[in-house]
């Protein structure tokens, strides 16, 4: 089970890494169709900023999720500890982590009331771009599904997951 856990991990990671380079890609291609329209000729297609303010999010927010895996967080700058003091450091650190992500998770389905209809996602479901006429949940999502993916990440390291995705 924990080999199938850590394998998921990686699985996962390795997906998004593709999927947040790929939005970095069209953001900064976007970013530069919009200067060069801007002030070369002075007219700017107006989905520009639009679509590059979504492709931030998602990238910003994969980019979370592989900065964990990477285990680019505080835990980076201890010393070298005891295997004891390391789980110790593990259950402290898990604990923030599902501080911070449970709440998110809950408030993503479930809003004031308990109700699902006015939670994260079902709101952005009724809600459209502005400029390009799309449903704003094909962002949201990425909040919620980062979320889950950082929780997947922990679970990996209590598994066992100890190396960096760059080493192995």
């Amino acid at each position: 089970m924990k080999h199938l856990i850590i394998r998921s991990s990686d699985v996962v990671d390795a997906v998004l890494f593709r999927i947040a380079a790929f939005a970095l890609v069209v953001l900064v291609a976007v970013v530069l169709l919009q200067v060069v329209a801007r002030y070369v000729f002075f007219q700017p297609p107006v989905w520009t900023e639009e679509l590059s303010r979504y492709l931030m999010i998602w990238a910003g927010l994969l980019g979370a999720t592989l900065s964990f895996k990477r285990f680019f967080d505080p835990s980076v700058f201890q010393p070298k500890m005891s295997e004891g003091m390391q789980r110790i450091m593990l259950a402290v650190q898990s604990a923030a982590v599902l501080i911070f992500v449970i709440p998110g998770l809950f408030y993503s389905v479930f809003g004031p009331g308990m109700r699902i209809k006015r939670g994260y996602l079902m709101r952005h479901s009724k809600t459209y771009s502005e400029t390009m006429e799309f449903a704003t949940i094909f962002i949201a999502v990425a909040v919620p599904m980062a979320l889950l993916v950082i929780l997947l990440h922990l679970a990996a390291r209590w598994a066992g997951d100890t190396k960096k995705p760059l080493e192995s």
